[in-house]
C-alpha cells in the first residue's frame, strides 16, 4: 500500500475554507476517481501567521498513484470544479510518498474509494486524556 501525505502552507485566514472545499468538494471527486482519501484537515499548530493543512491518500502502487493523479488532475470535474478556489489558498505544498507494510493500516483503508465514506474526525477536548 502506498501512502501519500501532502502538507500545505496556506495563506493566513484561509484554513477553514480550504478544509471545507477539500472535504465537501474535492474529496467526493477524488473518491469518484478511485483515489482513497484517509483524511484532510488543519494542523493543530499555526506557524508565523500561516495555517498548515494536510491531505492523506492511499494507492495500490506507485503506478496506480501516477495514473489516478494524472486522470484526476486532467479531468474537467477538477479543472472546472474546486481547483481555482483551492489553489488560491495555497502558498506552497510538500508531498511525501511511502510504502506501508501490509497489515499496518486498518482493513477499511484497503476498500475502494467509492465504497468508503470520507473519514470524519471525532471532536474531543484536548485537555482530557
Amino acid at each position: 500500500m502506498i501512502v501519500e501525505i501532502r502538507t500545505y502552507r496556506l495563506h493566513p485566514g484561509t484554513g477553514e475554507e480550504f478544509v471545507r472545499l477539500m472535504r465537501e468538494e474535492a474529496m467526493p471527486l477524488l473518491a469518484a476517481a478511485g483515489i482513497r482519501v484517509l483524511d484532510a484537515g488543519l494542523s493543530l499548530v499555526a506557524d508565523d501567521g500561516h495555517q498548515d493543512a494536510y491531505l492523506i491518500r492511499t494507492f495500490d502502487s506507485i503506478e496506480d498513484r501516477e495514473a489516478r493523479e494524472e486522470a484526476f488532475y486532467g479531468s474537467d470535474a477538477w479543472r472546472q470544479g474546486p481547483r481555482e478556489a483551492i489553489l488560491s489558498k495555497i502558498v506552497s505544498y510538500h508531498t511525501v510518498v511511502i510504502d506501508v507494510p501490509d497489515g499496518l493500516l486498518p482493513e477499511s483503508v484497503y476498500r475502494p474509494a467509492t465504497a468508503r465514506r470520507p473519514f470524519e474526525r471525532e471532536r474531543h477536548d484536548p485537555t482530557v486524556h
